[in-house]
């Protein structure tokens, strides 16, 4: 994921905080603020001490990026997200990371429908 997406600065992610709104299950709290300047969307990770060690937060930060990534064609760019991981997450492989990204993602209403010809 370019570095240029990716919401780096404490002040970012307080105005995030403070002006998104946030959506949540049970593995992941989603804030979204709308940008209306931006042609495309932006992230930013916050994975607790309280999930593990550097390794398992680190493999954590990479499956939610990767998690984007595939789904970056259907997520709603001019957003800024800031997605926080929860403690069941820890226990999560790729695909369930995925799943559960993706369920947070629609109930924020920020998902695309997807063309394969099936009506959701």
């Amino acid at each position: 994921m370019k570095k240029e997406l990716r919401i780096k600065k404490n002040k970012e992610f307080q105005q995030v905080f403070q002006k998104g709104k946030s959506f949540a299950n049970r593995q992941f709290v989603v804030y979204v603020m709308k940008k209306e300047d931006q042609e495309t969307f932006r992230i930013g990770l916050s994975v607790s001490k309280k999930i593990g060690n550097a390794v398992k937060r680190n493999q954590i930060k990479r499956y939610i990026r990767q998690a984007f990534l595939e789904l970056k064609d259907e997520v709603k760019k001019g957003n800024d997200y800031v997605i926080i991981a929860r403690k069941p997450t820890a226990e999560m492989g790729m695909q369930d990371v995925k799943k559960s990204l993706e369920h947070v993602l629609k109930v924020a209403r920020v998902l695309k429908k997807k063309n394969i010809g099936h009506n959701e």
